[in-house]
């Protein structure tokens, strides 16, 4: 990550970042917005509420604003390693084999099998190990292979990439009062805050959402420093094994709050959205978790924004989860 800090962050670099993630030659999509009351989605709260589709991006996820910004940075053709449970890994690898690099991706073993697929058919070799060895063996690579590592969140380029969905929201809502954004490592919830607070909307309250079992942001803001800690959950893409330095910063300046929400009400959330006609995997229904069970405050006649971060989902995930 090199010298860069918070304050090394600023609007131009976003800007620029979202132009270039707009003319990415891997086609990143300007996913629709739309509103809680055109669907079929029960709803007890008065507001406004929007619902932002990034499971129906390119590759299935979010994560390719941030890597379509990364790769435009690096060498084409360069051998590349990184860490992902599944959808940061699934964009490396689609960028990999866009850009005719060499690439592995490091898995922790509690990731879907399916996952481990998805990056394989781009040609990108796939290691699991247990959650703890993950940066082991990756530096293994860097320092054995010469492999250079993408960190899948704590990365300013990938960071400043992800800020271009802060970038279209306000393209749809100008002002928006709240914004409820999943939290894994944190890269998404950084650049999108990033993004919106840049802008100059100073009074739009951003908040993050994590497992109860995959908390690092919310024990990080406590400890007033990156941590890590053991996670588990069902949400599997918001459970890295500590929380990224940068994004760290970035969220103490620009988010409100860390709320958290169990793993059985994503379970709920991802039934609940299914039945709606939207599939979404279980780290990307965090927000929609969050609004549904009351943990975002004061939002009853407000403008609100809850991103659907993903749809990277197997059948045979979503066997396990009831109607």
């Amino acid at each position: 990550m090199g010298d860069f800090s918070a304050d090394s962050i600023t609007v131009e670099m976003l800007r620029e970042a979202h132009e270039t993630v707009r003319c990415s030659p891997l086609d990143v999509i300007r996913t629709p917005m739309i509103s809680w009351c055109q669907t079929t989605l029960p709803l007890n709260i008065s507001g406004q509420i929007h619902i932002k589709l990034e499971n129906m991006q390119r590759t299935g996820s979010f994560k390719i604003r941030g890597v379509a910004n990364q790769f435009a940075r690096r060498p084409k053709g360069g051998r590349f390693v990184t860490m992902s449970a599944g959808n940061y890994g699934k964009t490396f690898a689609y960028a990999c084999k866009h850009y005719i690099s060499k690439g592995k991706v490091v898995m922790p073993e509690t990731a879907p099998i399916s996952r481990s697929a998805l990056i394989q058919r781009f040609g990108v070799e796939v290691e699991r190990v247990p959650t703890p060895r993950l940066m082991d063996v990756v530096n293994r690579c860097v320092q054995e292979d010469g492999m250079t590592f993408l960190h899948p969140y704590d990365d300013p380029d990938l960071i400043a990439g992800h800020a271009s969905l802060g970038f279209e929201i306000l393209d749809f809502i100008a002002h928006p009062d709240v914004v409820v954004v999943c939290c894994g490592g944190g890269g998404l919830l950084a650049g999108v805050a990033a993004a919106i607070k840049l802008s100059g909307c100073e009074n739009t309250r951003i908040y993050g959402v994590e497992p109860e079992g995959a908390c690092t942001m919310y024990k990080s803001f406590i400890e007033k420093k990156p941590v890590g800690m053991d996670a588990k959950s069902i949400a599997s893409g918001l459970a890295p094994p500590f929380a990224g330095v940068l994004p760290y910063e970035l969220c103490q300046r620009y988010v409100e709050e860390i709320v958290l929400v169990t793993d059985e009400e994503i379970k709920s959330a991802v039934s609940t959205l299914y039945t709606a006609g939207l599939v979404v995997e279980p780290s990307g229904t965090a927000a929609f978790a969050a609004i549904v069970n009351n943990r975002i405050p004061d939002i009853d006649d407000k403008n609100v924004v809850v991103i659907l971060s993903g749809g990277n989902i197997g059948r045979d995930e979503l066997n396990n989860f009831s109607d």
